[in-house]
């Protein structure tokens, strides 16, 4: 009878090893397929719920957890502080963008001179993270638009691009964010944004392709025209 329950307790936990490892294959091959869902980031509505100060001790000790799994040892002197500056590193920097209390104020002002050309700034720093692997994303961004009467500070597009880089993120949704948010801010719908990035979901894991990157665009209003969309171009690739 003994063998019996024997058995079948390890058929179960079988079955169920079997269950978590088509779990886990089909989790880790969307990751590999770069899917995501919608242009919004997926927060829950209780995110901010707690302070980032508490976020902080939270993930501190979610992070000393993983390292005793992995057998770090936590009394080096090295690694005894670790968890402490990943949690900070996550909360404070790397994932600053998750909060809307650190989103831009972008103060416009009348486009005095009456430049009615495109305004492309280009190259400027992405450093996200892949949100199905949570190892960096980092390339270039580079930005067009046409004035509708108003123009913003330079800055502010940089800001802008920093903000929304600075959270877990896929590549498709990190553009439309981008995009989204200047014709917002810019009152026009003449908006163009370029990204080309390194993912090192690719480059260090996976296929380990380190010569590769990927290119997504958005183009809305004049941009739709290929003569614009070809000038930008244009300027984007010097």
């Amino acid at each position: 009878m003994k063998h019996q329950e024997i058995s079948a307790n390890s058929a179960a936990r079988k079955s169920n090893h079997s269950i978590a490892d088509e779990i886990l294959q089909i989790v880790d091959k969307s990751g590999d397929d770069h899917v995501g869902t919608s242009k919004e980031t997926p927060l829950r509505p209780d995110a901010f719920d707690i302070s980032d100060a508490e976020k902080v001790d939270l993930i501190e000790g979610k992070f000393r957890d993983i390292l005793h799994i992995l057998g770090m040892d936590l009394n080096d002197d090295s690694l005894s502080g670790t968890p402490r500056r990943v949690a900070k590193m996550y909360v404070q920097e790397v994932f600053q963008g998750l909060n809307p209390a650190n989103k831009p104020e972008a103060k416009l002002f009348d486009n005095k001179y009456q430049y009615g050309e495109m305004l492309v700034e280009r190259d400027i720093t992405v450093q996200s993270y892949c949100e199905h692997h949570f190892v960096p994303i980092l390339g270039k961004c580079h930005v067009a638009y046409i004035s509708s009467g108003k123009v913003v500070g330079l800055s502010k597009i940089n800001r802008i691009v920093k903000y929304f880089s600075k959270r877990p993120q896929v590549q498709e949704r990190l553009t439309e964010q981008i995009a989204e948010e200047l014709k917002k801010v810019l009152h026009t719908e003449d908006v163009a944004v370029y990204i080309d990035a390194e993912h090192l979901c690719v480059s260090t894991r996976g296929v380990e392709d380190c010569g590769s990157s990927t290119v997504t665009t958005h183009y809305s209003g004049a941009f739709e025209k290929k003569s614009t969309r070809k000038e930008f171009l244009q300027y984007v690739k010097g």
